[in-house]
């Protein structure tokens, strides 16, 4: 018989799982021998064969769980403020706004025409960039510069 056989027959004999018994790594040989249920209870009552002890909880661990049957992760309708999708739309509010801002100073300190300010706003409105770094790439590409 294979170990992992003896392995599933003490299993069966003591009541617990394949991965709680311990069979002696020196005796594989004599283990091994073993045939019969009554083979295996033998090894058993020679010490051969054992169970692992139960493992438990650790105390951080156990305290984690308290804390989180008493709080739960809050993540609920009632925790939410508005849809996925006003999350997501002030996401693009901020990023339009970062991006007019910056093209407003381009044009404050006169690097940028006026002309070339509202090609780029109009750009931005229709989602031309994502961020001010493509727009500053954009217009050294360009050559939009004026000094």
């Amino acid at each position: 018989m294979t170990v992992e056989l003896v392995r599933k027959l003490a299993s069966d004999i003591l009541k617990v799982g394949k991965s709680r018994i311990w069979i002696d790594p020196e005796q594989i040989d004599k283990v091994a021998e073993a045939v019969t249920r009554k083979d295996v209870k033998r090894l058993i009552d020679e010490g051969l064969v054992r169970k692992k002890p139960k493992k438990g909880v650790s105390k951080f661990r156990s305290r984690l769980l308290k804390l989180k049957r008493k709080k739960g992760l809050r993540k609920g309708f009632g925790s939410r403020k508005g849809s996925r999708k006003s999350v997501k739309n002030k996401e693009y509010v901020l990023k339009i706004r970062a991006m007019r801002h910056f093209l407003r100073i381009l044009k404050n300190r006169k690097i940028i025409s006026v002309k070339d300010y509202r090609m780029l706003y109009k750009m931005v409105k229709g989602g031309f960039f994502k961020s001010r770094s493509q727009i500053k790439t954009y217009i050294e590409d360009k050559g939009l510069k004026r000094r």
